[in-house]
């Protein structure tokens, strides 16, 4: 991917994390692959979708047109994100989407606590992949559609899987835009690492952070956990200024209404 779509890629990860503090529907994955499938076969609509030439609002309005009695709210809302932001093809926006759902699998993963089997279960898989011609040439033959492809995958996992590790391998074989089949699959195994490398971090403000603000704070703490941090940020006007910060047992108040509290016991002590 080139810039632009690297930087759509970016806005839609945020967006899912700022969701998985409230829990993530467990169908969120599939949604979004089914939207992106969508997309990826219907030609004429992922090109009026991903023009930037074409007004936002009107991108916007066509995908609630066609998903709001579909998928969920929630659906609805990230794929109208990613059709609000600037890509390089169209076929980058389709490739965004279906990161997107596989990461909200990989998040769900790690709320059930089976991410680390999800982990392992790609990287097995790939090198079964690695190690198998047959299995290789049945996986990327052009002839084969989607869903034999996908069956494949459900036949060699079933019963030896998570959830996740079936749904995000049977809908990437299928869709490899491509690419080598071990590059995706290695793709994934990246981004689950990604996610296990999380940590999440409880923030209170007065008022909502700016973008700028919100970049600062999760490099700052990401510099300081050295992991990758995800922000659930919320807005508490008590606080009066500050920023309030909890990573596990780890707390760093410095909010003014701390601090005020602390000036007056200390004047009250003197």
């Amino acid at each position: 991917m080139l810039g632009a779509s690297r930087d759509s890629v970016t806005v839609l990860m945020r967006a899912l994390a700022e969701r998985e503090g409230a829990g993530l529907a467990g169908d969120l994955a599939e949604q979004v692959y089914s939207v992106a499938d969508l997309l990826g076969r219907e030609k004429q609509l992922r090109t009026s979708l991903a023009d930037s030439g074409m007004p936002e609002q009107a991108r916007q309005s066509l995908v609630r047109s066609l998903l709001s009695d579909r998928v969920s709210a929630t659906t609805v809302d990230l794929v109208v994100l990613a059709v609000s932001q600037r890509w390089s093809t169209d076929t980058d926006m389709v490739v965004g989407l279906e990161a997107l759902a596989a990461q909200a699998a990989f998040a769900r993963a790690q709320a059930e606590g089976s991410l680390d089997a999800t982990e392992e279960e790609i990287f097995r898989f790939g090198r079964a992949v690695d190690a198998s011609s047959d299995l290789q040439m049945a996986l990327t033959d052009p002839a084969l559609p989607a869903s034999t492809k996908a069956a494949i995958v459900d036949s060699l996992l079933e019963g030896r899987s998570t959830e996740a590790t079936r749904q995000v391998l049977a809908y990437a074989v299928g869709h490899l835009h491509g690419a080598r089949i071990d590059a995706v699959i290695d793709e994934l195994s990246r981004a689950a690492a990604a996610q296990r490398e999380r940590v999440v971090a409880e923030i209170k403000v007065a008022a909502p952070l700016e973008p700028g603000q919100h970049d600062r704070l999760v490099a700052a703490l990401s510099t300081m956990t050295g992991r990758q941090v995800r922000l659930n940020v919320a807005v508490d006007p008590t606080v009066l200024g500050g920023v309030y910060v909890a990573i596990g047992d780890d707390i760093i108040d410095g909010t003014i209404a701390t601090r005020l509290a602390q000036a007056r016991r200390a004047m009250l002590g003197s």
